[in-house]
């Protein structure tokens, strides 16, 4: 079902919201993004959001990647994980108020921590975990990824509490769910 005036998901600017983003990252996961959007639609486009099975709609603008860009994400699976990343973060910030605060260290189950905009980034107490993945695949594969990045996110070796994100990018389809302690 669309909605009317979908909010935007923001994509644009990045690094200057989360922390965790310089310019440079900010804009090659951006570029990622692009060349895994183009590979589908065309621009804008209003992708299915659901956060916590709770459904929504957000629309993305984005600009067409050109022929130097598409060669220097060729790699589909780095491009994948980059633009997904942007996508993730994206809607952890449009749907859940969070921002990306520091780059996770490997064995915690997640990619990034994020915590809620305009908290102190010394205070920890507040941060979160989030576990990315994307997938060009089918809505049953996009579901699928996000049972395994529970899962992923349940045994790191971190007891802070934890987001799953899966992107969709052909069937325009974002999941982000809380991560419980049950496993």
């Amino acid at each position: 079902m669309a909605e009317n005036n979908p909010p935007l998901l923001p994509l644009q600017n990045m690094a200057e919201r989360h922390q965790a983003l310089t310019p440079s990252v900010a804009g090659s996961y951006l570029e990622a993004a692009r060349v895994c959007l183009d590979q589908h639609h065309v621009s804008p486009k209003e992708f299915t959001l659901e956060n916590d099975k709770i459904e929504s709609i957000a629309k993305l603008e984005w600009e067409s990647a050109d022929n130097r860009i598409q060669a220097a994400w060729a790699n589909v699976i780095d491009a994948t994980e980059a633009g997904a990343y942007a996508l993730a973060i994206a809607a952890t910030e449009l749907l859940k108020g969070m921002v990306a605060v520091h780059r996770a260290e490997t064995m915690t189950g997640a990619d990034y921590y994020i915590a809620p905009a305009g908290e102190e980034l010394e205070d920890l107490e507040h941060w979160w975990r989030l576990e990315v993945s994307g997938t060009h695949s089918d809505k049953s594969e996009v579901k699928r990824r996000l049972r395994v990045k529970i899962d992923q996110a349940r045994q790191g070796n971190s007891n802070r509490p934890a987001l799953a994100a899966v992107i969709g990018f052909r069937v325009q389809l974002i999941l982000l769910q809380t991560v419980d302690g049950a496993s």
